[in-house]
């Protein structure tokens, strides 16, 4: 029997289409980069040609300067070569796509990064049958499940009520991971100002740009330090312990992200407050997923690739780990 997908090369700086000469998220720069999403370590500046979603794209001209890129619709199909390419949604952050890809009657959905919780932010994530599925790996192990949101951000909630003198500074990546908690935040009845850091100013406003509603926001400078008491500030996560939160009022320190299930990390950077909140997609839901698509063999990459894969043995899943270099875990 042939190799599944034999028309697709998988390297260490990304995965290639040699009859279409395009490169998925590639860690250096190419002629032609399908992109999944706007996280630093899949899309990265210098592509000749850059394919994407708008709001990928967009993304990517905010942080490096315009691209030269080809916006693609979800469901939009385009010929690259003689390989059919088409964008669905992933549910990661806005704009992230899932790559469908299809030749001589064979399809192979590169995921890059999903979840498959509801998020106010992004499209959810849309499920395809295929021959080849490629996933991610971040948070395969049966230890990571994550909570319902709704239940960390009332957590939150309430210790704020409950210490008012203090302020709520909440550690969150600055694409995504924040846009999410700020949105979860106004689902919960929370309507008041929401002070964030410099560096998350322009991607909020991007976010505003593209139709995602965050209510009220402004920068921290706005009020002397004594009146930030009882008020919840963003921040990324390396600005938790640095001199910038010292202005901060005893603040009551969190962190979202899915490595706050364990606790040594929570530990470690000083976090009083984990709230298990994640943009990747949990054991269950990775394990949930690939029985649910069905495809006939599963490529892994970035992540604890053993573990899933030897998930995918025991089930008769003919399974590899791609070992992809440059990927980070924009989680912590």
């Amino acid at each position: 029997m042939a190799p599944r997908a034999s028309w697709i090369e998988a390297h260490p700086t990304g995965i290639y289409l040699p009859t279409a000469d395009a490169w998925i998220d590639p860690a250096v720069p190419v002629d032609r980069a399908i992109i999944t999403h706007g996280h630093a370590d899949h899309a990265r500046g210098g592509h000749r040609a850059v394919l994407a979603t708008r709001e990928t794209l967009a993304i990517m001209d905010c942080r490096y300067g315009p691209q030269p890129g080809q916006a693609i619709g979800y469901g939009e199909t385009i010929r690259l070569g003689d390989v059919d390419l088409r964008l669905v949604p992933a549910g990661h952050v806005l704009g992230s796509a899932q790559a469908v890809l299809e030749r001589g009657g064979e399809r192979v959905v590169v995921s890059g990064d999903y979840k498959r919780r509801p998020d106010p932010t992004c499209a959810p994530f849309e499920p395809v049958s295929c021959d080849v599925f490629v996933t991610e790996a971040t948070f395969a192990l049966p230890v990571f499940r994550h909570p319902p949101i709704g239940g960390e951000i009332d957590r939150l909630l309430a210790v704020r009520e409950a210490q008012p003198e203090r302020a709520v500074l909440i550690g969150a990546y600055a694409l995504g991971k924040a846009q999410r908690v700020i949105a979860e935040l106004r689902r919960h009845g929370y309507d008041a100002p929401i002070f964030i850091h410099g560096a998350m100013q322009r991607l909020c406003d991007l976010y505003r740009e593209l139709g995602v509603d965050l209510g009220e926001l402004r920068p921290v400078a706005d009020l002397k330090p004594a009146e930030l008491a009882g008020r919840i500030v963003l921040a990324p996560p390396s600005a938790l312990n640095d001199r910038w939160s010292r202005r901060l009022p005893d603040p009551v320190t969190a962190m979202a992200s899915g490595w706050m299930r364990v606790r040594q990390r929570a530990r470690q950077r000083g976090v009083e407050m984990p709230l298990v909140i994640s943009d990747h997609a949990d054991w269950d839901e990775l394990t949930g997923t690939i029985s649910e698509i069905a495809p006939g063999e599963v490529w892994v990459t970035h992540g604890r690739e053993d573990a899933l894969v030897h998930w995918c043995r025991q089930r008769q899943i003919p399974a590899r780990e791609l070992a992809l270099v440059g990927r980070e875990d924009e989680d912590d």
